[in-house]
């Protein structure tokens, strides 16, 4: 018997009952790993086939705007932010462009991308970095805190 079709229909289960029965992450209309949070999905464009927060722990938080274009691949632990606090009032929130992850992009374990960021054609976010800035060029690994851009990457072939 082949396990691996067991396993995903019981996942499948799992993320069904957590996120429809239970109603965690409710309102999003892909399936959302139990320990991940989306806000305001209503505001992520998903061009991509991926679904965001499948992977354990994630946060995205959507309320500015998220667009994620084909192909782009994230990874456990991920936070995406678009919206940023007033430093001035906390209970006020500043208006940003929406954060925009091209086509081919892969951000790995930890990585942090904060509001108004945008990522490049194939640009890969290594595992805990912290984007603060945008990095609009292609075929780029960036990482480290704050995020720079660490070598230069072949054209992606997938």
């Amino acid at each position: 018997m082949d396990l691996s079709v067991y396993y995903s229909v019981k996942h499948l289960f799992l993320l069904f009952f957590m996120q429809k029965i239970i109603g965690i992450n409710r309102k999003v209309p892909w399936p959302v790993h139990f320990t991940s949070q989306i806000k305001s999905c209503e505001n992520l464009i998903k061009k991509t086939n991926k679904n965001p927060g499948d992977a354990v722990g994630c946060y995205i938080d959507a309320r500015n705007g998220i667009i994620l274009e084909e192909n782009v691949w994230i990874g456990p632990k991920v936070s995406i932010i678009s919206k940023n606090h007033s430093l001035e009032n906390y209970t006020e929130y500043k208006k940003t462009p929406p954060v925009i992850i091209r086509k081919n992009s892969l951000l790995l374990t930890n990585s942090i991308v904060l509001p108004g960021v945008e990522l490049g054609e194939h640009t890969v976010v290594a595992a805990g970095a912290v984007v603060t800035k945008s990095f609009p060029g292609k075929n780029q690994l960036i990482g480290g805190n704050p995020a720079k851009v660490i070598k230069t990457l072949g054209n992606y072939s997938g």
